[in-house]
């Protein structure tokens, strides 16, 4: 999976949208067929997804791109998938699961048009979605029902699916939600899933809560976030890239650590703490983390 700090929604409907998100910034964007899209406008969105798919894939974009299709009790999820799974589509986000069982009949859908439509076998790739109480208590095994989850959405919208489906009153601390997200974080790297996702934050008039919502969830091991507003953007894609000092600590962390090895020494003092080879195997994560959001976003500029 392509790293994404910011994956916006776009209704499937509004073609055009599209282009705006990447213009302001998105790494990804989800086009919605699903709470997004009027019922009657159901095929129409269809078969606009599925231009823009193929719209982005003639421009070669670098983004992400994503379809949240209907959920499977709808009936019409298949249709959904037989209309987007086209060359160019990177994967599906599916809404409303309730465990392995879910993802096994999207995989076996998504095999069936992959086929059908001449796309890749294997290639459309899951978000799964966090949005139900049976979701959260068995994501351990969604994150590894399919190879292909890529990786997990941790849910948190006030007054939507997930806190009717669990209970939760939503506060902007987000004290009610974080065993969830934790759990969610825990389930995706056990799985060896590098990416996990959150979102989304509701409030268009507080700024500085979302901010503080992405700053929490960073915090607790996300490496993107989902959004409903291009005025989250570049927020997200500050918060969830390593900062210039940070980049900045841990390139003389390194330094010093391989002066100390070279002088037979197995750990160091750096800015006051104990630097020994785990803390160097981070270090270079971060390193070739903020390597690849770099390496990601020239490329986008080409």
């Amino acid at each position: 999976m392509k790293p994404m700090r910011s994956v916006l929604f776009v209704p499937g409907h509004r073609g055009t949208w599209v282009e705006k998100a990447l213009a302001a910034g998105a790494d990804g964007v989800i086009l919605d067929l699903e709470d997004s899209v009027p019922a009657d406008l159901k095929d129409e969105a269809r078969v606009e997804v599925a231009r823009s798919v193929a719209r982005l894939h003639e421009t070669g974009s670098q983004a992400g791109v994503y379809v949240r299709v209907n959920a499977l009790d709808t009936g019409i999820a298949g249709d959904d998938i037989a209309a987007v799974v086209v060359p160019g589509l990177d994967g599906l986000s599916l809404p409303k699961t309730f465990g392995p069982e879910d993802i096994i009949r999207f995989d076996a859908l998504v095999t069936h048009f992959e086929r059908k439509n001449g796309v890749e076998p294997g290639s459309v790739e899951f978000i799964c979605n966090l949005e139900t109480a049976e979701a959260y208590a068995s994501c351990e095994q969604m994150a590894k029902a399919s190879p292909r989850v890529a990786t997990l959405f941790a849910g948190t919208a006030r007054d939507a699916d997930v806190s009717r489906s669990i209970g939760f009153q939503f506060t902007p601390e987000g004290l009610e939600t974080l065993y969830l997200r934790s759990r969610a974080v825990l389930a995706a790297r056990t799985a060896g899933l590098e990416f996990p996702l959150v979102g989304v934050w509701q409030d268009l008039a507080d700024p500085d809560g979302a901010r503080r919502f992405s700053e929490q969830n960073r915090e607790l091991g996300f490496r993107g976030q989902v959004l409903i507003h291009p005025s989250h953007i570049a927020v997200a894609n500050e918060v969830f890239s390593p900062s210039k000092s940070e980049v900045e600590f841990y390139e003389g962390m390194i330094a010093a650590f391989e002066e100390a090895e070279a002088a037979g020494a197995a750990a160091v003092l750096y800015e006051g703490m104990h630097v020994d080879y785990a803390h160097i195997k981070t270090a270079r994560e971060v390193l070739a983390y903020s390597r690849l959001i770099a390496e990601r976003g020239d490329a986008a500029a080409n």
